[in-house]
């Protein structure tokens, strides 16, 4: 499996003709990426959350190549009155199956905000507040990807870990919205993931951090940190 990081909390994982992208929030709303929507080709598409800077690209992303999408349920019945198609909603604790691919909500500790006005789409006082944001357990590949989303360090990242066996851990590191570098080395330990990528840091001023520093921290509990940058794919 390859994955490509577009900046922020962006990724697509591929796998033969499997091409999925998490939270689009690409060029020029997110000023760190390194594509605009209409570059991208994928298959599928998932949401953690509704705020803004996860799903500001997502309805032109889906429908522009019919992508198979799957968000919580709130979230995916907004995706639907956006005319999104071949939407799936589970809830937490739900997983929804396609050929190669497998991706499963799981609790995250943060608020989940539908997108603002077209004038003002990331003010939370105009956005609508709507039920609850999730991490994904996504099997692809002969892996599994936990991507935690936003949120803050909690203990059942521990139980999650055991249930799933996690390969790799995308864990936000820029603190002020979500937990910081110290909090997310701390999970990667509950969690027990062999690889951890930093995500949701640098974007913006109040998530600036030392994404280095995060990975050196990692690196003496025997974790290894994958720092990439916007663009950059490899294969894990």
């Amino acid at each position: 499996m390859d994955i490509r990081y577009h900046g922020h909390s962006c990724f697509e994982l591929f796998d033969g003709d499997i091409s999925l992208i998490i939270d689009p929030f690409l060029a020029p709303n997110n000023p760190l990426a390194d594509a605009s929507a209409d570059e991208i080709k994928a298959t599928h598409m998932a949401l953690t959350h509704g705020h803004a800077d996860h799903v500001a690209d997502a309805v032109e992303v889906a429908t522009t190549n019919s992508a198979q999408c799957v968000a919580m349920v709130e979230v995916a019945n907004w995706l639907e009155m956006q005319g999104v198609e071949n939407v799936s909603d589970p809830n937490l604790g739900g997983t929804v199956r396609f050929d190669g691919l497998s991706i499963k909500l799981v609790q995250a500790w943060h608020t989940n905000t539908l997108p603002g006005s077209d004038e003002r789409p990331f003010s939370a006082e105009l956005g609508t507040p709507i039920g609850t944001p999730a991490g994904l357990i996504i099997e692809m590949g002969g892996l599994t990807v936990y991507d935690a989303g936003d949120t803050c360090l909690f203990g059942d990242m521990e139980l999650i870990g055991k249930r799933h066996g996690v390969d790799v851990a995308l864990l936000p590191i820029g603190g002020h919205y979500t937990m910081d570098r110290e909090d997310a080395a701390y999970a990667a330990e509950l969690i027990g993931a062999k690889r951890v990528i930093p995500i949701h840091y640098d974007t913006f001023p109040p998530i600036k951090t030392d994404a280095q520093a995060f990975v050196d921290d990692l690196a003496t509990r025997g974790i290894e940190g994958i720092i990439l940058k916007p663009g950059q794919r490899i294969t894990l």
